[in-house]
């Protein structure tokens, strides 16, 4: 058994955690010795009992490390401890990091320079609106996107860094082989074909459940750099991971809203205790003293007001298709003969210059 494979089963025995796995390496000096070690030996160990002790050292009458070893092989990943070297930095650092990241796609050092943008579910206009223009900003000003590929504001910030050929990281709580939520499965697909890496700390084939989701939260909060909440309620599920980057010591940043709307309530609470009001990208990077080029600030004067912008490509065919009248999205696929995605990626584009608007619907209009 490799060092790696010990790791592994480790991670595959229900309710150990990395906080025991510590422990266990405290004891016996590596994962290996552990699983060797005899019931007595481990239920000496700190937050050890008979229960738990009996489970690891009985492992190999339920825990089947061959099956999980081809799974991981059938769908495309592969796996980093914390010893590794392409095991986030930022990540190793705090109190209870995965013992270990299955990674579809590929992970860069660049990526420890990460930015978090979290918020609700079910997100308003606004709020996919500006989740979508922060995470091409950030993006594009060479910063990694993270955020859980839940639906909402989570998709809205990775899309946003996909269209502006960014890193974006996808954080899942399930397993590669039980991706959830569905919907969000092309997303996947498209951060994982070269944009980044979907990343989970679950075997394959784990199904979702209420405690893997702040779970998968705490890996969003400890691999940011700092941590932006575009648009939240009162009580929402993005706040803990808000509270976590606290806890880690991470820069908090929030987005207001209408101040009528229940919807932005969470971000208004954060900004009164103390987050930081956000409107772009950077207001983040210039507080954490990071350089943001001028192109990623979402185009300038002249792209603000429209004249004189030069437009290439895809932009240049879907502003020239949609004129001066409101057209929806699929006329505007099957007017301009390009695929469903790159007309979304080019209307994105040219929304972050101010020349096109969307309207309910996915009714789209120029800008002015």
């Amino acid at each position: 058994m490799t060092r790696r494979e010990a790791y592994l089963t480790l991670n595959l025995i229900s309710g150990i955690g990395p906080v025991r796995v510590r422990r266990l390496l405290e004891a016996f000096g590596s994962p290996e010795a552990a699983l060797r070690a005899r019931r007595g030996a481990l239920a000496r160990v700190e937050g050890f009992g008979p229960e738990m002790a009996q489970r690891v050292a009985d492992w190999e009458a339920h825990i089947d490390l061959s099956r999980e070893l081809r799974r991981i092989r059938e769908v495309g990943a592969q796996v980093l401890t914390a010893e590794d070297a392409g095991y986030p930095a930022t990540l190793r650092e705090v109190f209870d990091p995965p013992l270990v990241l299955y990674v579809w796609g590929r992970l860069e050092a660049r990526d420890d320079r990460g930015i978090a943008v979290v918020g609700s579910r079910r997100a308003t206009h606004y709020g996919v609106q500006c989740a979508r223009r922060l995470g091409f900003q950030l993006a594009q000003s060479g910063v990694t996107v993270l955020s859980g590929l839940a639906l909402g504001i989570d998709a809205s910030a990775h899309e946003g860094a996909v269209a502006a050929r960014g890193r974006t990281v996808g954080v899942l709580g399930s397993g590669l082989g039980k991706f959830w939520p569905p919907a969000n499965k092309a997303l996947a697909d498209r951060i994982a074909d070269g944009h980044g890496a979907v990343v989970t700390e679950f075997p394959v084939d784990y199904n979702p459940d209420k405690q893997s989701f702040p779970l998968r939260n705490r890996i969003v909060a400890g691999w940011s750099q700092a941590v932006v909440c575009v648009e939240a309620p009162a009580r929402s599920g993005a706040l803990i991971t808000v509270n976590q980057a606290a806890d880690y010591g991470r820069p908090i940043y929030a987005v207001p809203g209408p101040i009528d709307r229940p919807t932005s309530e969470g971000c208004h609470r954060l900004i009164q205790n103390g987050a930081r009001l956000v409107m772009a990208a950077a207001d983040i990077l210039d507080d954490l003293g990071w350089l943001i080029p001028p192109e990623a600030d979402g185009g300038g004067e002249e792209a603000r007001g429209g004249a004189g912008v030069a437009l290439a490509g895809d932009e240049h065919r879907l502003f020239e298709v949609l004129g001066h009248d409101e057209r929806a999205f699929d006329d505007l696929v099957a007017a301009s003969g390009l695929a469903a995605a790159a007309v979304t990626v080019a209307l994105m584009k040219l929304e972050l210059k101010g020349l096109v608007r969307q309207r309910p619907g996915r009714h789209y209009r120029r800008a002015g």
